[in-house]
């Protein structure tokens, strides 16, 4: 089975512009900009980023405004200023070095267990295994026929049993390929699959695919605190920088009070200031 996905890996596996790198601190932040971003849009802003901020220390150094405004596009803007207190960390706690442990690594500000282990295996090829919700899909299906069939504690112990020694780095990369081309949620694609032939979730027979179950009405179009959250911070990206930007009107479907109180929200994540007026601006300080 480990043949089958690295193969197909190899003569497959999507050209993604941050797979071209083993630097830890470029993984890094691969990893943090893709935790809710599509690959092909998270390698493109990966480039632009890590072009800007090929160190540690220069994101570090970086203000909050910079860092938010290199962010556009990406959405979730906690993640930029999240990164951020992880570079200062990694540049006082560690030297300026990403740590190659698990412990020190879901310490740093932003990073949870996943990206942890996704760090270990891409960047320093330890034996361990990243599950993210598409890896795990796949290990689960692949391996034990099911996606619930053990406790996180004794899959994660199994899925890092079947890292192949020596090739982590591709075993990941290989895993989120088949997860995402292959093992969808819904729809899966088992004829395709590099690992039918050994696959215990298809020779256990697999569920009807989404297509042949009830289908369900398309949820309409809301205009969300996420949306408003979105714009908010597009308008004071245009700004000048250091400039205050008065957002005392309507945004959207948004009425001035609920700006207001989106405002104090965006304030309360040290994405902006405020000043007395109510004017905001991104975030200059510390």
């Amino acid at each position: 089975m480990q043949a089958a996905v690295l193969e197909w890996y190899a003569a497959n596996g999507r050209a993604l512009a941050f797979r071209r790198t083993a630097d830890p601190w470029s993984v890094l932040v691969s990893e943090v900009i893709a935790q809710q971003t599509q690959a092909a849009r998270a390698a493109q802003a990966w480039t632009r980023l890590i072009d800007q901020f090929r160190t540690p220390a220069a994101l570090a150094a970086a203000s909050p405004a910079t860092v938010i405004r290199a962010w556009r596009g990406l959405g979730y803007n906690r993640r930029a200023i999240a990164l951020r207190a992880a570079a200062i960390a990694i540049v006082e706690d560690h030297g300026g070095r990403v740590p190659d442990t698990y412990d020190a690594l879901v310490r740093l500000p932003g990073v949870g267990p996943y990206t942890a282990r996704a760090v270990l295996a891409i960047a320093f090829d330890q034996h361990v295994a990243a599950l993210d919700t598409n890896i795990r899909r796949v290990v689960g299906r692949a391996f034990l026929g099911g996606e619930n069939s053990l406790g996180a504690r004794d899959f994660q112990l199994l899925a890092d049993g079947f890292v192949p020694r020596d090739r982590a780095a591709a075993w990941t990369h290989a895993l989120m390929d088949v997860g995402a081309a292959f093992c969808r949620k819904g729809e899966p694609h088992c004829d395709e699959c590099p690992l039918a032939p050994q696959c215990r979730y298809l020779a256990g027979g697999r569920p009807p695919p989404l297509s042949l179950r009830r289908s369900r009405k398309p949820k309409p179009f809301r205009s969300t605190s996420r949306w408003l959250r979105g714009r908010i911070l597009d308008r004071l990206r245009d700004a000048p920088d250091g400039e205050w930007v008065e957002l005392s009107g309507r945004i959207g479907e948004h009425s001035p009070d609920a700006v207001l109180i989106e405002l104090g929200n965006l304030a309360h994540d040290r994405l902006l200031e405020l000043d007395q007026g109510g004017r905001a601006r991104l975030r200059t300080g510390p």
